[in-house]
């Protein structure tokens, strides 16, 4: 939508995921990413922290459900959405203002990590729609199984990367 602010945010889940559903079936994951900007000091030859900066996630329906299963307090992540702004009144009458991000987009930062990416079952649709696509996509393969791809002779493949 024009006019939203869309951020981009590199940090650390500070808590466990936490994953409800609504009473409608839907998915939902809460979560808050803690970015710490990191500068350089020469007089001292360290680095030195800045504030942090706490952000308040939220992701819906299949994405909450893979998010909850797949990271953990501590996880490096890299969160992209739109910022949202919520004032509110607190119990001692106190007006607050409160900054989240409605999450698009999240994944394992691998800066400093190794992981496993597996692709998630998602609509009957889309599956069908994966398993069709699976026999001309030389990337795809169920299960370790390789179905081909640079390395190999299969499909007119030779041993050189494609890049």
């Amino acid at each position: 939508m024009s006019g939203e602010t869309v951020i981009t945010v590199c940090g650390n889940l500070v808590d466990e995921v936490e994953l409800r559903y609504l009473p409608n079936g839907s998915a939902v994951a809460k979560f808050r990413v803690a970015s710490t900007p990191r500068t350089f000091d020469k007089q001292t030859n360290e680095w030195k922290d800045g504030e942090s900066l706490f952000l308040t996630c939220s992701v819906w329906r299949q994405a909450a459900e893979n998010v909850a299963e797949s990271l953990t307090r501590g996880t490096r992540v890299i969160v992209q959405g739109r910022l949202k702004q919520r004032s509110y009144e607190d119990r001692e009458g106190v007006k607050r203002t409160v900054y989240e991000l409605d999450v698009e987009e999240i994944g394992a930062s691998l800066k400093s990590a190794t992981a496993k990416v597996t692709k998630s079952g998602g609509g009957q649709g889309r599956q069908q729609a994966q398993g069709a696509a699976s026999a001309e996509d030389p990337w795809a393969s169920s299960a370790g199984q390789s179905q081909g791809g640079w390395g190999q002779q299969s499909q007119g493949y030779g041993d050189e990367p494609p890049f």
